[in-house]
């Protein structure tokens, strides 16, 4: 046996001498180290020697597969020397041809939309008021106006966290951003609770509402909520600051119109729609023939809100307004369903 394993080791080497390609290579490998090779089998066949010749037979088996895996690493680092090597030589290697692209990272469509508002908005004097998602009933509801009975406040509507142990004050998720005119106008009345300080900020953020899953409606999307309050603000100022985002926005030669209409933290209360960018107005599927978009609420501020935050309705006034940035991206590039901002496909991010 002791014969044999020289003979393995002989033929192994002398085959390997001959090898120039990783094919080749890899072939040699499982001939001569593999699990069915001969050197293999004088492992497996131990067991039938004596206690004498085990140790001497094994050992030298161990030398030899030793011997052939150095010699098998050895070749392996010449053999991919030596491609390298003739690639560099007869291969051509055209240095004018572009590099591969990277692919960077950019920021969410609803992002993009989100800071060209507030960016709009910090031009016509808005500061950024931030307020936070989880909200009581009280600051969701109660303190803007909402009565008990109000269809928003059904459970189907609302995503509450804790109920019970709350009685009539439970906690939520806030289902639109204008609790946050509660805490601005707090917080401003505090500086000076006699005389209050004006106020005209952009409130930013995300809302949720138990909503089914459509095309059309999401249980999660951003708004953009405006505040304005001081001393003899009108419906005037609201307008003209509505009329001026608009064409910032969409252009100058954008029109636009206000539509009469109801909220409850809000009187009067209307609706702005833009003329459709599709048809210019002539009527499509996309403003359903109608030839505007509807793309915010407001009103001026209620005296009851305007009493909750701290300001005197007999004394100051104010407007406020609503937006979703979601939507006039639909509005804009034509989107058709919602579900696509925060399905998370690349294909529909990267055009962004």
């Amino acid at each position: 046996m002791l014969e044999q394993l020289n003979e393995i080791e002989k033929s192994a080497m002398d085959s390997l001498q001959t090898i120039d390609n990783e094919s080749s290579l890899d072939a040699w490998r499982v001939t001569h180290l593999g699990r069915s090779s001969a050197l293999m089998q004088v492992f497996s066949g131990l067991g039938a020697l004596s206690k004498e010749e085990r140790p001497v037979v094994g050992q030298a088996a161990n030398r030899v597969k030793i011997a052939l895996e150095a010699a098998f690493a050895d070749k392996t680092g010449a053999v991919k020397k030596s491609a390298l090597e003739r690639s560099l030589n007869e291969e051509t290697l055209d240095v004018t041809l572009p590099g591969r692209t990277i692919h960077v990272g950019r920021l969410h469509p609803s992002t993009q939309q989100l800071r060209r508002v507030l960016a709009i908005l910090a031009e016509m004097g808005f500061q950024v008021y931030t307020s936070r998602e989880v909200e009581t009933d009280e600051m969701n509801f109660q303190l803007l106006n909402f009565p008990p009975h109000h269809p928003a406040r059904d459970m189907q509507d609302s995503l509450y966290v804790a109920t019970e142990e709350r009685g009539d004050n439970p906690i939520l998720l806030r289902t639109h951003t204008s609790p946050g005119q509660i805490h601005a106008m707090r917080q401003f009345a505090a500086m000076n609770p006699k005389d209050p300080p004006p106020i005209r900020i952009a409130l930013p953020g995300m809302c949720f509402r138990a909503e089914q899953i459509t095309a059309r409606s999401e249980v999660q999307f951003n708004q953009v909520e405006g505040l304005a309050v001081g001393k003899g603000i009108t419906l005037s100022d609201l307008k003209g600051t509505l009329v001026e985002f608009a064409h910032r926005m969409f252009g100058q030669n954008a029109r636009t119109r206000f539509r009469a209409s109801y909220f409850p933290f809000t009187e009067p209360s209307a609706e702005m729609d833009v003329e459709c960018f599709v048809c210019g107005g002539k009527g499509c599927a996309v403003c359903k023939n109608s030839g505007w978009l509807e793309i915010l609420g407001s009103g001026m501020v209620h005296p009851v809100v305007l009493q909750n935050g701290g300001y005197d309705p007999n004394i100051y006034s104010g407007f406020a307004w609503g937006m979703g940035p979601e939507r006039q991206l639909m509005l804009r590039y034509k989107i058709e369903d919602i579900r696509y901002f925060w399905g998370n496909d690349i294909r529909f991010l990267e055009q962004f």
